[in-house]
């Protein structure tokens, strides 16, 4: 019996621009500065083929353990940052990405979208819940951030 898949999507609005939040959600490495307590600790374990944070970056977000790697997938700056995750966990092939449209009245629209299947028979609906809980708390933390700026 093949694995069953699910999605989840979060929307936010923002004042700050898109760039902005582009150069905060793309950026990996730095999630630890704006993301605590979620993400405690974020590294770039590889820089990507044409920007640091581009296509084939791989980004360590966590310690130790518990840490999980996650690989540039797609890199468009100011619109789409894509990435799937590399740490095998609860699910599997989990891909997200995350879209920015300016809107019209200024400030930015953000959309993030993830894909996964479950790992484990009837755990699908109790990951899509965590999993949209836990993005929407990063996308909550980006906006802020990038309104402070």
């Amino acid at each position: 019996m093949p694995a069953e898949s699910f999605t989840f999507e979060v929307t936010r609005t923002s004042n700050a621009d898109a760039a902005t939040l582009f150069a905060l959600v793309s950026d990996g490495a730095r999630w630890s500065e704006w993301a605590k307590p979620l993400v405690a600790s974020s590294s770039l374990v590889k820089p990507g083929a044409d920007a640091p944070n581009g296509v084939g970056a791989i980004r360590k977000l966590g310690a130790g353990p518990v840490g999980v790697k996650e690989e540039t997938t797609a890199y468009e700056p100011d619109r789409r940052h894509a990435y799937k995750l590399l740490t095998p966990g609860p699910v599997s092939n989990y891909q997200a990405e995350v879209r920015l449209e300016s809107r019209a009245g200024g400030g930015t629209q953000l959309t993030w979208r993830g894909t996964f299947d479950e790992r484990i028979p009837g755990t699908g609906k109790i990951a899509q819940r965590g999993l949209a809980k836990f993005i929407g708390a990063v996308a909550d933390k980006a906006i802020k951030a990038a309104e402070r700026k």
